[in-house]
């Protein structure tokens, strides 16, 4: 599987990314798959083309069908930033990756959005990654600005 035509985006994020400006869901699950963090600022120090180009790797779990990613995060940040990504050692068995509950943070941010939970059903029919950045967009206690547009878009809104 190649890079998409175009940058990998949901509705709800073209606006919140505000033209790249912040890193891209598509580009978030590169980083977490490979084990790299890179700052807000790292991201900020690459050109718009560059972003966009990591925008375009794919979203599959399986991290043999495109093994550039890192690489080209590597040379594009030593290239623009003089610097490298961070390592990290993935989760081995995300929340987001099981079909068979929804993760207790989908459930909060939910709770605090007022809107229904997604059933077990509805959750196990998402693909992965959808059910990855609902996740994502539930790490945190507070609620987040992008979860209700995101389980509208994903249609897992109750």
């Amino acid at each position: 599987m190649g890079l998409s035509e175009a940058p990998i985006l949901f509705d709800f994020e073209v606006a919140s990314s505000e033209n790249f400006t912040y890193i891209p869901m598509s580009v978030r699950f590169n980083l977490d798959r490979f084990g790299l963090r890179i700052s807000l600022a790292q991201w900020q120090m690459l050109p718009l083309e560059d972003r966009k180009l990591l925008a375009r790797f794919p979203v599959d779990e399986d991290a043999e069908i495109e093994p550039n990613f890192d690489h080209a995060l590597f040379e594009m940040l030593r290239t623009h930033a003089n610097m490298e990504p961070e390592w990290f050692t993935p989760e081995e068995a995300p929340a987001w990756r099981r079909t068979d509950s929804v993760p207790q943070g989908v459930a909060h941010q939910a709770e605090l959005a007022g809107l229904a939970a997604p059933s077990v059903a509805r959750w196990a029919d998402l693909d992965p990654f959808r059910r990855y950045v609902l996740a994502k967009l539930s790490r945190k206690p507070e609620a987040n600005h992008d979860f209700i547009p995101a389980m509208r878009e994903f249609g897992a809104a109750g």
